[in-house]
């Protein structure tokens, strides 16, 4: 009995494990302490609202009143029948194109040329990226001016080479709008691309460069056999963002045509904001807008699924 009394009156001994458990339920708690303000921002803001966009695009509501009348899928089955819907995702993926084929390489091109021995190197670093510091509104209405049919600068640029019967309103013509506004978002956004090129290239080892220098490795060399693999994986990254950032583009469309004329530069983000804040029709617009999200989560997921795929075989 004394014997008993005697054990159950010794203090416990923390072992090591018990410490080291302890450790690590502090570090559990100051790790959620840190996540959870912006986990609860991005549940309100992002998960919700994704949620609430395809509860909405089962109703038919105007988005001012509370008379929601239940259709179900009936407003995605009007949007696979709208020519207007299916316009504006061609035109979508006409500017993921674009954006693939003409934002990355120029981007690479500008990166490589800011590591060339070129006198005043520095400023055209601030040229280069000085479109992409430019609001979004500022450069909409700087190339509605340029676009000008009447007194446009590229119309006037064409008369003074003698090629008059080029002159048009570039983004007056259906023909020529959608390319007129592309080739303003690829000024826009090569340089945001270049600086992620730029950031990656200065990550490359040295030493790399000059072991092709001894091996008598010419430029073009250096670019293929190094710079480029060793850039693949930020060059999936910039092509991810530069298809998610085409498939939800809106405001440069807005600003510069509205999605005119005769919806012939309309994107699915302009066709959303007409539907939901202009025609009030806000079951509709959360369709569309909920079939964005659902095209930009496969394009990406096909992506990350190919690159995957990629690393394995090699």
């Amino acid at each position: 009995m004394l014997e008993k009394v005697e054990k159950l009156s010794k203090p416990k001994v923390a072992t090591s494990t018990d410490v080291k458990k302890a450790r690590k339920r502090k570090e559990i708690l100051a790790i959620i302490a840190f996540i959870a303000p912006a986990l609860l921002v991005y549940g309100v803001y992002v998960v919700y609202s994704i949620f609430m966009t395809f509860y909405y695009s089962l109703f038919d509501w105007s988005g001012i009143d509370n008379n929601l009348v239940f259709l179900g899928l009936s407003n995605y089955i009007e949007l696979f029948q709208d020519g207007v819907f299916w316009k504006s995702l061609q035109n979508n993926f006409l500017l993921v194109a674009a954006s693939l084929l003409t934002q990355l390489p120029l981007g690479l091109i500008m990166a490589l040329l800011l590591f060339s021995p070129i006198k005043g190197i520095r400023f055209f670093r601030s040229i280069f990226f000085m479109p992409f510091l430019m609001s979004t509104v500022a450069i909409g209405i700087l190339f509605i001016f340029i676009y000008d049919g009447n007194f446009g600068l590229l119309n006037d640029l064409l008369r003074m080479v003698g090629l008059e019967s080029w002159q048009r309103a570039w983004i007056g013509t259906e023909s020529t709008a959608i390319w007129a506004v592309i080739a303003t978002v690829c000024w826009q956004f090569a340089p945001f691309y270049m600086i992620l090129f730029r950031a990656a290239i200065v990550g490359i080892p040295e030493e790399l460069y000059e072991a092709a220098d001894i091996d008598g490795a010419n430029s073009l060399q250096r670019f293929k056999n190094i710079t480029f693999p060793l850039l693949m994986p930020i060059i999936t990254t910039s092509a991810i963002l530069s298809i998610i950032g085409s498939l939800k583009y809106f405001d440069l469309i807005y600003v510069m045509t509205g999605g005119g004329p005769s919806n012939s530069t309309e994107l699915m983000a302009t066709y959303m904001y007409k539907q939901t804040f202009t025609n009030f029709n806000m079951g509709y617009g959360s369709s569309v807008s909920f079939s964005m999200l659902i095209i930009a989560f496969i394009v990406t997921i096909v992506i990350l699924f190919g690159e995957r795929r990629r690393r394995g075989e090699e």
